[in-house]
């Protein structure tokens, strides 16, 4: 088999690399909790020659758990070698090579901790995920998924679910896609692997979730009251452990931290100076010893709960109570969107009902507003050139545009920004999306989530054009009807990148996307609100990034339900992309696109986050 049957990337140093193609199947999708039972890695140098494979059962001393999806049962598995047996072999096939799986992050964390618990170190230090690829490529398959993508580029699959056969169908992906790469001159999605299987890498332990909304700050000498947010600093006489088992039992809510929104901070010595007696102090927060608070835990008076709430009607863009003020422009801009409703579809009788059109060149302001031209006609705005892009509108300057070379040798019809104030009809040859039934939603857009989805399970993708001078991050809050989290666990970063429950993840697999996986069956009471924002680590603004593109899906390579090209104004470094919020008994998904001239870190602290 060999990777350069459609094309020799050798000759392409961008694209030539040794690599290693992985895939597991597991007994479940926790990879802190759950287990390897097969693995294969094919192996192929940067011309395209395979040259190396190898693939195991794996005994993995636990349930098989799916034994109806990947067909192991514990009667097969019982005879198989475990993970640790054979961990330095799949060592040696993925040292100094990069690393390549569909959903790669899935299969990266699974040998991470497999190699943790073996005490062996994972020796990736670059990843390359096609799903990732794909999306950048953007061919015309019904969906990402490695059984359309193999449909689309002709790729024969016998055993879906079998390691070895996922794994040479995903060769034959691979092979295809970086062919398409290279002809578009996209650049590769690859992600740095620092080593992440330290223990220390697992969230916490699920905290038990406070069913009680918080009624706010204890006044000296009134009772406590329950859903108080209570934080703990310095020695205690009564262990750690049971002071907190007796403040949870009596339906009080135990932070890590301190915030504005703490009730009351538990010490026996206010002037210890550490991090939470400080915060306290600055913040006004009642302070109480021990003895006191075991004493007001013997008569604590009932508090409201969450389920008993109407939820609020939702604001037209949300912010947190403290956010930083935006900007003169990001105000304007929001104030001109009209009342949420459900916009018309992007495959409705519009003149680019098919088109979607890259934007090059111009002010920041001229090339937002023809997305939005573009948008108001009925197609979708690109932000990268892909197989999906069937038009180039150039601004003056575009035509300095890196990209140009390829577009003009692809024959992509480049036209002057003239163009968008009197469109043609849509042509004839822009092939449908294979049914796709995407909402195109402007700023401020709203949908209804379907009631019955996938068990409640949304994937929220930001992307944004390739940057050499800063990073982006994207965050998410966990939010309860006073707009605050319920514990520093309800926000999700890259340093912490999973919530304890784990119905909220961090998902990063490309240097130009990340996404928000949310599952809301799982989510706590409290939870009335989802905030995904995204801020820059760097001096650069959102105006120099330019527009980010947000895409909602039921699934991680399922088709997306809706999509929103967001350009924020000028100077704004974090800018609030979205929000899944309650309206009464639904689930509602917003395209927010509000930005701030304020860093991470207010508008962290606005939605009650301690920042150390």
């Amino acid at each position: 088999m060999s990777l350069a049957a459609a094309l020799d990337v050798s000759q392409l140093p961008d694209y030539a690399y040794d690599w290693a193609l992985v895939d597991v199947e597991t007994s479940g999708l926790i990879a802190r909790r759950d287990r390897i039972l097969s693995i294969a890695v094919l192996t192929f140098g940067p011309d395209g020659t395979q040259t190396g494979e190898y693939s195991t059962l794996l005994n993995p001393g636990c349930d098989p758990g799916p034994v109806h999806i990947h067909g192991l049962t514990a009667e097969r598995l019982s005879g198989a070698p475990t993970f640790e047996h054979v961990a330095g072999r799949i060592g040696a096939l993925l040292q100094d090579r990069v690393m390549v799986a569909h959903n790669a992050q899935f299969d990266y964390d699974f040998l991470a901790h497999e190699f943790a618990r073996a005490r062996l170190y994972l020796p990736v230090t670059q990843r390359l995920c096609t799903l990732a690829l794909n999306r950048r490529v953007e061919p015309p398959a019904a969906d990402l998924s490695l059984a359309s993508l193999a449909a689309h580029y002709g790729v024969p699959q016998t055993s879906a679910h079998d390691a070895l056969d996922d794994t040479r169908v995903l060769a034959g992906i691979f092979r295809s896609s970086l062919s398409e790469a290279a002809r578009l001159d996209v650049p590769l999605p690859l992600v740095p692997c620092p080593p992440r299987q330290d223990p220390q890498f697992a969230p916490n332990p699920p905290k038990t979730p406070c069913t009680y909304r918080n009624p706010g700050r204890l006044a000296p000498g009134d009772p406590l009251v329950q859903g108080m947010k209570i934080a703990i600093t310095g020695e205690t006489a009564t262990s750690r452990a049971e002071l907190v088992a007796r403040a949870v039992a009596a339906g009080l809510n135990i932070m890590s931290s301190v915030s504005r929104h703490t009730s009351a901070l538990v010490t026996n010595d206010a002037a210890s100076g550490s991090a939470k007696a400080r915060r306290a102090i600055a913040e006004g927060v009642t302070v109480i010893d021990e003895h006191t608070f075991l004493k007001l835990l013997g008569e604590v008076r009932s508090g409201t709960p969450h389920e008993n709430q109407t939820p609020k009607k939702a604001p037209e863009a949300a912010a947190p109570a403290t956010a930083p003020t935006p900007s003169p422009a990001a105000t304007a801009a929001v104030a001109d969107v009209p009342a949420p409703r459900r916009p018309e579809p992007k495959h409705s009788a519009k003149p680019f009902g098919r088109r979607r059109v890259l934007i090059l060149g111009g002010t920041h302001e001229e090339a937002s507003a023809a997305r939005a031209r573009v948008v108001e006609l009925g197609g979708t705005a690109a932000i990268n050139l892909s197989a999906s892009v069937t038009d180039v509108v150039l601004f003056p300057g575009g035509e300095l545009d890196r990209r140009m070379t390829r577009i003009t040798a692809l024959g992509l019809p480049v036209h002057a920004h003239g163009w968008l104030g009197s469109p043609a009809s849509e042509p004839a040859d822009v092939p449908a999306q294979d049914g796709a039934m995407t909402d195109v939603l402007p700023r401020g857009g709203v949908i209804d989530l379907p009631t019955l989805s996938t068990a409640g399970h949304w994937h929220v993708s930001a992307s944004w054009a390739q940057q050499t001078n800063c990073e982006i991050d994207v965050v998410a809050f966990v939010l309860d009807e006073d707009e605050q989290v319920s514990c520093d666990g309800d926000f999700v970063f890259y340093s912490a990148p999973e919530s304890p429950d784990g119905a909220i993840r961090l998902l990063c697999d490309g240097p130009t996307e990340q996404t928000i996986a949310v599952d809301l069956a799982a989510l706590p009471p409290a939870a009335h609100r989802i905030a995904i924002a995204a801020a820059i680590d760097g001096a650069a603004t959102f105006g120099d990034i330019g527009a980010v593109q947000m895409t909602l899906a039921p699934g991680i390579d399922a088709p997306a339900t809706a999509q929103a090209t967001l350009d924020a104004a000028t100077s704004e470094r974090t800018l609030l992309l979205a929000e899944i919020y309650r309206r009464g008994p639904r689930w509602r998904f917003r395209a927010v696109g509000q930005g701030y001239d304020h860093g991470l870190e207010t508008l962290v602290r606005g939605y009650g986050v301690d920042v150390e």
